[in-house]
């Protein structure tokens, strides 16, 4: 710290005025107040306008995105600047993330058979609709508890279908299953659906809608959250970043806003380290977009 910052500091955090602490420093105060007044540097304008911008990215993303998420948001605008340099500004700042809690398990293991495990913790897919998994989590409401039950795309981490319900049971899980098939046309036959070992998803009545839709089930060992860790990830991602932030009166208020989350923000703006740093469905039509132009490419130098 310069001798006029430390002037500055001591108004600022101590009351001090200016005149005694540079009598008492042997500095005279017309130079002090030369410093004060002068014109900003073009090093500190940009470093004004930097904290600025991790602000409004901060505050845009709900107070969640550390400095990885906020270096790409910035790098999208046209800003050349470090993780290194993001990170060190908004520890500055003030601004963190929350650390997660730990998460109670819900898992209850059905009577019936339990499918195999497909995927063995590889939790990739070359495209969408291969592969997906699921789960189920309790929200807490001023009413009670609420369950959500998810579907996720591995390949863009998209939250493809989910439902809510006061009860933990097979007819929540039966309608998160069936609002993924909606959202992806009805034509989902051979993707691999992998969860826990559940009673909600052993159940007959899960099973059958499975084999409605051609979907192929898929479950990780007992007792066993890494077998499950892609959608164990989402599940702290809510929690952390939106649930643990608010209080919801009732269930009803619960599900409005849990909804608007992953439809506003979650599938659509929030960045994802899986999916290249892009939101989920910028990253599938980006990657779609370019397959088919690779393809059209491909046939016409065929063709010719």
């Amino acid at each position: 710290m310069s001798v006029a910052a430390f002037i500055s500091s001591q108004k600022t955090d101590h009351g001090v005025p200016h005149a005694l602490t540079c009598r008492a420093l042997g500095v005279s105060q017309s130079w002090y107040y030369k410093w004060r007044d002068r014109a900003p540097t073009a090093r500190q304008r940009r470093r004004a306008n930097l904290d600025a911008q991790i602000e409004a990215k901060f505050t845009a993303s709900g107070g969640t995105y550390g400095s990885p998420r906020i270096t790409r948001d910035l790098h999208e605008a046209g800003w050349r600047v470090s993780q290194n340099t993001v990170a060190g500004r908004m520890a500055e700042l003030g601004l963190a993330g929350r650390a997660a809690r730990k998460r109670r398990s819900l898992t209850r293991q059905g009577k019936r058979p339990a499918a195999p495990d497909l995927v063995r913790r590889s939790f990739t897919a070359v495209a969408p609709d291969v592969l997906w998994c699921g789960d189920v989590t309790e929200i807490v409401t001023g009413e009670g508890k609420l369950y959500l039950a998810t579907v996720e795309d591995l390949f863009s981490r998209r939250l493809l279908g989910y439902a809510m319900s006061e009860h933990h049971d097979a007819a929540l899980t039966i309608a998160s299953l069936q609002r993924a098939a909606v959202t992806r046309g009805g034509t989902v036959d051979g993707v691999i659906f992998h969860t826990d070992r559940g009673s909600e998803y052993s159940a007959a009545r899960f099973q059958a809608a499975c084999r409605h839709w051609g979907v192929v089930q898929s479950m990780g060992r007992v007792g066993c959250a890494l077998d499950n860790a892609a959608a164990e990830s989402f599940n702290s991602t809510l929690k952390v970043e939106y649930v643990h932030r608010h209080h919801f009166a009732t269930r009803a208020e619960a599900r409005l806003k849990i909804a608007t989350w992953i439809a506003d923000f979650y599938n659509t703006r929030r960045r994802h380290s899986a999916a290249d740093g892009l939101p989920p469905i910028v990253y599938e039509q980006q990657i779609m977009t370019a397959r088919a132009a690779t393809k059209a490419r491909s046939q016409e130098t065929i063709a010719a």
